[in-house]
């Protein structure tokens, strides 16, 4: 079945590559700032990644859902961790971050469907 999780897992790099290629000073200085916050401190890169998937849903920015569901993963986060974060971004945000819980389920799936088994 295609979803738009799968549809951004499968184009969004190539996506971007016009974008790298026109705005390589703004990547670079967006680039730098991801890295700089996102690599683990006081809060672990987990944490982190759980916290930018509720700011994610909560401005209903679904490339952002996608990209920090996949980044959680690969933090360790578990599914149960990553629907509690959602949870806590629809007390925060009310019904229209509820309306994106879809997006965060189809995203689980993808990822799930990736991983060998």
């Amino acid at each position: 079945m295609s979803t738009n999780a799968k549809m951004y897992y499968e184009n969004n790099a190539a996506a971007m590559k016009p974008v790298r290629a026109s705005m390589p000073d703004l990547l670079k200085g967006f680039g730098g700032l991801h890295q700089s916050v996102m690599k683990g401190g006081a809060l672990t890169v987990l944490e982190k990644e759980l916290i930018a998937l509720a700011i994610g849903l909560a401005v209903r920015c679904e490339n952002c859902i996608y990209a920090h569901i996949q980044a959680a993963m690969n933090a360790g986060a578990t599914r149960e961790q990553i629907l509690e974060s959602a949870g806590v971004a629809v007390l925060m945000q009310g019904g229209p971050t509820y309306t994106y819980l879809p997006r965060v389920i189809e995203a689980l799936d993808v990822l799930a469907e990736q991983v060998p088994k």
